[in-house]
């Protein structure tokens, strides 16, 4: 079988979900019953991409129990997927909701420690693919004992193929692989602020600093995630704000590989840049209106891009102030 989204996840986890009445220090919690799923993000967003009808093959390391059981919640999610064996055990987060003030607490615990033959192994699978991917997305962080520049190395084999390569992650990891050249890039202000080198971005400067980021080769699109304020994307001749629509936040676990899988699909399926920015938006603020690690429901997307479609012209201009 081919599969035109081949995505990656270098630092999976099992993410426990669950909610307290509320937090009492040195006092015994008693919890509801616990709630788990297949985390991290690529696996997020072959996840998400299954629920908009797309098809994905997913990357991950696995090792221990917890691998294990990791690679059973995506088989129960129908998620195609091929193993990177670790010696050490999956690592596990843990999300807990206090139902009487919806205050969330998110819990990530280290991830293992990848060797180089480990590593190595990755990079063997994406040169041994039987057919050329259309696209490879990577998101989240590096594990323990991956070098800073691993994701740059990704980037080379991605070229290699043929393929675009999608990146969601911050930090050195991130400014790395921009220097090798990826595709796209999905900072917010704070990463795109570190991509140009200065310490802060005002507004009307965001457009002017993805632009010479693009301008430099280290992508062809950048996406700005501005939170509640929607997201703004770039590319060396256009560029475009796109609203959020106003929803009741429950959960931001998993919003932005949302975002990043709705892209994804609109541009598997051809669509304009803008058509595929409105599509992550509505993806990213349907992620947040469910609980826990639940990601969206494909009803919530289709009514929020609904409201983008109709009424997201009237907000083109960015706000004038973005946090």
């Amino acid at each position: 079988m081919t599969y035109p989204i081949i995505t990656l996840t270098l630092n999976p986890a099992v993410d426990k979900s669950t909610t307290v009445d509320y937090f009492v220090a040195e006092q015994k919690l008693r919890c509801s019953t616990p709630r788990y799923d297949a985390g991290g993000g690529g696996l997020n967003v072959s996840k998400a991409l299954k629920r908009l009808g797309g098809r994905s093959l997913a990357f991950f390391s696995s090792g221990g129990p917890s691998g294990q059981l990791l690679q059973d919640l995506l088989k129960k999610e129908g998620i195609d997927f091929r193993i990177i064996a670790t010696q050490e055990w999956t690592r596990e987060n843990f999300i807990v909701t206090e139902t009487r003030t919806n205050a969330q607490y998110r819990f990530g615990l280290p991830g293992p420690t990848l060797t180089a033959a480990e590593a190595d192994a990755l990079l063997t699978a994406l040169r041994e693919l039987p057919a050329r991917p259309e696209y490879v997305v990577a998101s989240g962080s590096l594990p323990p004992g991956l070098p800073d520049d691993f994701y740059g190395r990704i980037a080379r084999e991605v070229r290699s193929l043929g393929a675009r390569f999608i990146l969601d992650t911050s930090g050195e990891p991130l400014r790395l692989a921009a220097n090798e050249g990826v595709y796209l890039l999905k900072p917010n202000l704070g990463e795109l602020s570190k991509l140009a080198g200065v310490e802060k971005l005002e507004a009307d400067d965001v457009d002017d600093a993805a632009k010479a980021i693009i301008a430099r080769g280290d992508c062809e699109v950048v996406v700005v995630s501005l939170g509640p304020s929607g997201a703004l994307y770039v590319t060396k001749d256009q560029c475009e704000h796109v609203p959020a629509p106003m929803v009741k936040k429950l959960s931001t676990v998993g919003a932005g590989d949302s975002m990043v899988a709705g892209m994804t699909w609109a541009l598997s399926q051809g669509k304009t840049f803008g058509e595929m920015v409105r599509l992550g938006v509505a993806c990213g603020s349907a992620a947040t209106m469910n609980p826990g690690t639940e990601l969206f429901k494909k009803a919530d997307v289709d009514r929020l891009l609904d409201w983008i479609n109709q009424y997201g012209s009237r907000y083109q201009s960015l706000p004038s102030q973005l946090e």
